[in-house]
Formats: structure tokens, C-alpha cells, sequence
């Protein structure tokens, strides 16, 4: 199955700029024009302007490329955050509760976090004991009672939207 094309002109663009300013015919191409630009030196008399020049340039450049790059990074993470998402879903004995965990609030997900370090712990405890590590915690009433809260938070946040 084949991925469509992006309709929209921005996307097309910022993938393109993405893809095209990793490839090392656009390092080349950089380090020529400030090649050039070194070159040029003794010509303009290293003015104000021939430095102005560079500058100026460079400055335009950043400024364009961390939005279109910034652009392509969300996009990418969003993918990944869905295909994970997909793998937790489908996979038999994992806790559905962990499916967007990138939507709550850091506090909830550092507990969630400390949480699998102290199963981590246990395991690695086990490992050093001889035993196995390969069994499923039950995390998934902790994680669902943490989901069920933040539902409620929402609930009542929307519900205030709709007064004012």
C-alpha cells in the first residue's frame, strides 16, 4: 500500500527542503558559497557590504529552514507516535492504556515512567537472582485510573469553554 501524495503545497515543500538539505550535495553547495564568498574578499576590500552579504544570507536561510525542518520533525513524531499506538493496539497482552500517552500531562507521565523503572528494577533484581524477566506487570489499573482522570479533567475543561 502506497502513502498518497500530500495535497497541501506547504507539506510537499517542507518534505522536499527536509530531504534535500540532508544530502550532501547541499553541504557542498553551502561550503562552496562560502567559498566564493572568502574569495570575494580582496575584491570588494572586505567592505561592510560583502560582509553584510553573508550575513544576511545565512540569517535568511536558519530563520527559513528551522520552520520547514520543525514542520517535517512534528509530522515525523506524530507517524511514529500513530504506528506505535498501532503496535500497542494490535499486540496481544500489552496495556492499551499506554495508546497516546504523549497527550498527558508530564506529572502523570513521569509516574508512569517511575512506575516501569520500579519494574525494570524488580526484573533486572530477578535477572541477577537466575530467574526469568519475561512476565507481563499489571500496570494497566494504575495506567487506566490515570487515563479515566485525565478524561474528567478534560471533560470539565471543555465544559468551562462552553460557559464563557
Amino acid at each position: 500500500m502506497r502513502p498518497t501524495r500530500s495535497k497541501s503545497v506547504f507539506t510537499r515543500f517542507a518534505k522536499w527542503t527536509a530531504r534535500m538539505s540532508g544530502r550532501p550535495v547541499a553541504f557542498l553547495f553551502a561550503v562552496s558559497v562560502i567559498v566564493i564568498w572568502g574569495a570575494t574578499g580582496p575584491i570588494f576590500h572586505y567592505s561592510d557590504t560583502w560582509q553584510l552579504v553573508i550575513n544576511t544570507g545565512t540569517t535568511i536561510v536558519t530563520f527559513l529552514m528551522v520552520f520547514l525542518i520543525q514542520n517535517t520533525q512534528n509530522r515525523d513524531a506524530e507517524a511514529i507516535q500513530v504506528k506505535l499506538d498501532e503496535l500497542i493496539r494490535a499486540t496481544n497482552g500489552c496495556h492499551n492504556a499506554l495508546l497516546d500517552l504523549e497527550e498527558l500531562e508530564e506529572e502523570e507521565l513521569d509516574g508512569i515512567r517511575q512506575e516501569y523503572c520500579r519494574i525494570a528494577r524488580e526484573a533486572r533484581a530477578r535477572l541477577r537472582r537466575g530467574q526469568h524477566d519475561t512476565d507481563v506487570p499489571e500496570v494497566a489499573q494504575q495506567l487506566s485510573a490515570v487515563k479515566h482522570e485525565v478524561e474528567a479533567e478534560k471533560r470539565e475543561l471543555a465544559e468551562l469553554k462552553k460557559r464563557v
